[in-house]
C-alpha cells in the first residue's frame, strides 16, 4: 500500500487523471492524500469533485482556500471574482451531495508521521494543538451555524494568534493560518497579500519560523509560487499545474515523486 500527497489540483481534471495513470494508482491498496484547493482557475471543478468523492475512503482530502470560497459563493456568501471557474458546479444536479461532502472535509489531517494543512501552521501550534485547533473551525463548518461561519470568514485581521481569542476572530485566524499563510513576522503577524517566492522585509516564510519538534513532518501546498521543497519537516507540493506548471505527487512512504505538464488555464501572474 502506498499513501500519495497530490498538489493543488484546481479543477485540472485531465492532468489528476493523467497522473494517477502514471503512478499506476489502485484504490484496493493505495489512498491518496489532497493538499486542498480540488476546484476553482481551472476548467473541470466539477469533474475533479466527482472523481475525488467517488474514491470514498481512499482520498483523504483538507480543505483549500478556494475549496471554502466554493462553498461561501454556493451559500451566496460570496461574490464570484472574475477569475473563478465554480458556474458548473453550482449549476450541476448533484451540487447540494458535492457541497455537503466538501462542507466536511476536515483542515488538517495526521497519520503516522505525516500530517497534511493546505497553507501551513503557526509557530507555536505543535501539529497535536492545531488538530485541536482544527477540530473547533471543522465542529462550526459542519454544524447548524456553518452559514454564520462561511459569511464571516474573510479578512486578514486579527493578523496574529492568542489562545484568549473567541468566536469569529478565532476561527479566522485559524482558517487563515490553515488555508492562507505564506509569510510571518518574528511577532507572530501573519503577511496575507504576498504572494511570492521571496518574503516581504521583516518576514520569514512560515516553515522558517517553526521550531524543530519531534512530531509529524507536514504536507502542504497553497505555494505555486515558490514550487517544490522537500525537506525533512516540509513538503511543499503545489507546482502551479493550473498556471502551466505540473501536478505533482508525493509518495509518503519513501519522498519518491511524479509529475505531469500541465498546459496552464490561467495566465501567469497573481495567485492565491
Amino acid at each position: 500500500m502506498a499513501r500519495y500527497a497530490i498538489g493543488d489540483v484546481q479543477g485540472c481534471g485531465g492532468e489528476l487523471q493523467e497522473l494517477l495513470a502514471r503512478l499506476g494508482f489502485n484504490p484496493l491498496h493505495d489512498s491518496l492524500w489532497f493538499v486542498g484547493d480540488l476546484v476553482n482557475r481551472g476548467p473541470k471543478s466539477l469533474e475533479v469533485l466527482r472523481a475525488v468523492r467517488a474514491l470514498g475512503d481512499t482520498a483523504i482530502v483538507v480543505l483549500g482556500n478556494h475549496d471554502l470560497h466554493l462553498l461561501a459563493v454556493a451559500e451566496g456568501l460570496a461574490r464570484k471574482r472574475d477569475d473563478d471557474t465554480l458556474d458548473e458546479v453550482l449549476a450541476a444536479p448533484d451540487r447540494d451531495a458535492l457541497l455537503a461532502w466538501l462542507r466536511a472535509r476536515p483542515l488538517l489531517h495526521v497519520e503516522g508521521n505525516w500530517a497534511m494543512v493546505h497553507a501551513g501552521l503557526l509557530p507555536e501550534w505543535t501539529v497535536a494543538r492545531a488538530r485541536a485547533l482544527a477540530a473547533e473551525v471543522e465542529a462550526v463548518l459542519q454544524g447548524p451555524d456553518y452559514r454564520d461561519f462561511l459569511a464571516h470568514m474573510y479578512g486578514s485581521t486579527p493578523a496574529a494568534w492568542q489562545d484568549g481569542l473567541e468566536g469569529r476572530d478565532r476561527l479566522r485566524v485559524i482558517v487563515n493560518a490553515m488555508t492562507r499563510i505564506r509569510f510571518m513576522n518574528s511577532a507572530g503577524h501573519m503577511q496575507l497579500k504576498e504572494k511570492g517566492a521571496a518574503p516581504p522585509p521583516g518576514f520569514s516564510a512560515w516553515y522558517d519560523a517553526r521550531p524543530p519538534r519531534d512530531e509529524p513532518a507536514l504536507v502542504c501546498g497553497h505555494w505555486s509560487t515558490l514550487g517544490l521543497k522537500i525537506d525533512h519537516r516540509v513538503a511543499m507540493i503545489d507546482t502551479g499545474c493550473v498556471w502551466g506548471g505540473a501536478l505533482t505527487a508525493l509518495r509518503l512512504e519513501d519522498r519518491w515523486l511524479a509529475q505531469v505538464s500541465c498546459r496552464g488555464y490561467q495566465p501567469i501572474g497573481e495567485t492565491a
